[in-house]
């Protein structure tokens, strides 16, 4: 395939940073090692989507800000329209997460899971070059270099499981251990990243999870998304590829933003998605004003009902927010006949 200039280019460098990233994998030195890693892999992934992007005369830059698309827009354009299947892009993200964090703050992230997501990008990226670019890495790297591990490749399954049951014990009273427990938890949120569409890491995400574990909650119950994530390998060694996949059927019962209840599985991110309108907002909505939105929800119980309304909190600030359950209520209350919001307001306790 005759590659345009710019898309020629950017390839060069993903496989570039490719190539960086697997001489880090495989350095003598620990120092920086992960981190250099995770940058290396994340920055191949985006260079090659947006190889691929400028090749089929895509627009890479922003008409606004004139600035080139992030990440996550080029992985969303390439699965949309140019080919990347959902499998890769899982992969891709979930490297892109694992960057963010451990550029941005920091992470643990165990030797034979780093392995198992290195091994997964490298297929995924190989795939989508060959398929969108007509080239492979054994073109350009020798397979004497690919990642080796001393660890073998265990299931992701038990190896997340294990990380879970590490993270247990290092919460435990007298082990000064909390750091490095709340670094492993720090990865594996983003790990989630293999099969949702966006992922984010909040301290209270972290909080949350810490607490859950030490009042004994079941991985399945914390982690939700992570159990319904396997692995399938092929080959052995230098020959080996991996692929990230979703199970059959989840094992376990997704948990989302509409069971604020159970705050052992409920992620911020899902929460804000779920109660996105604030009070001011939602008296807009059903077009009343604000003390008789108020009126309104106190004659309907709405603030004390958790799939209505959910508390923020931003440190000393609370902020309540309402679901779209919230609006249906009350506007199926304002439209029936018998219902007169007027005479509501006209009986309020004075």
């Amino acid at each position: 395939m005759k590659l345009v200039r710019e898309a020629r280019t950017l390839k060069t460098k993903a496989i570039c940073s490719m190539r960086a990233g697997m001489s880090a994998f495989n350095s003598f030195d620990d120092d920086g090692r992960v981190t250099a890693i995770l940058l290396h892999l994340q920055h191949s992934c985006e260079m090659l989507l947006k190889a691929v992007l400028v090749q089929n005369k895509a627009k890479v830059f922003d008409k606004n800000t004139g600035k080139s698309l992030g990440f996550e827009k080029c992985l969303r354009l390439c699965t949309s329209d140019h080919g990347l299947t959902a499998d890769e892009a899982g992969v891709m993200r979930a490297i892109d997460s694992l960057r963010d964090a451990a550029q941005h703050w920091y992470v643990f992230v165990a030797e034979d899971i780093l392995y198992l997501h290195t091994r997964a990008l490298i297929t995924a990226f190989d795939g989508y070059l060959k398929r969108a670019l007509d080239d492979d890495l054994v073109t350009h790297i020798p397979l004497r270099v690919l990642p080796i591990s001393t660890h073998p490749p265990g299931d992701f399954e038990f190896l997340v499981d294990r990380e879970y049951s590490l993270v247990t014990e290092l919460l435990q009273p007298g082990r000064r251990a909390r750091d490095e427990a709340r670094a492993r938890i720090r990865s594996m949120l983003a790990m989630e990243a293999i099969i949702v569409d966006e992922v984010e890491i909040s301290e209270r995400d972290i909080d949350r999870i810490e607490k859950a574990v030490k009042a004994g909650k079941e991985f399945a119950e914390v982690f939700p998304r992570l159990a319904t994530v396997g692995t399938s390998t092929e080959g052995e060694g230098i020959n080996m590829t991996v692929h990230f996949s979703k199970k059959e059927g989840a094992p376990v019962r997704y948990i989302g933003g509409d069971d604020p209840g159970e705050a052992a599985a409920v992620r911020e991110l899902d929460l804000q998605k779920k109660f996105h309108s604030r009070a001011s907002e939602l008296a807009h909505k059903l077009g009343i004003t604000m003390p008789k939105s108020k009126l309104l929800r106190a004659h309907l119980g709405i603030d004390d009902d958790a799939s209505c309304r959910h508390v923020f909190e931003f440190g000393a600030q609370k902020i309540p927010c309402f679901s779209d359950n919230a609006v249906r209520k009350m506007k199926e209350w304002l439209a029936a006949e018998e219902n007169d919001i007027e005479e509501l307001w006209n009986n309020r306790p004075r």
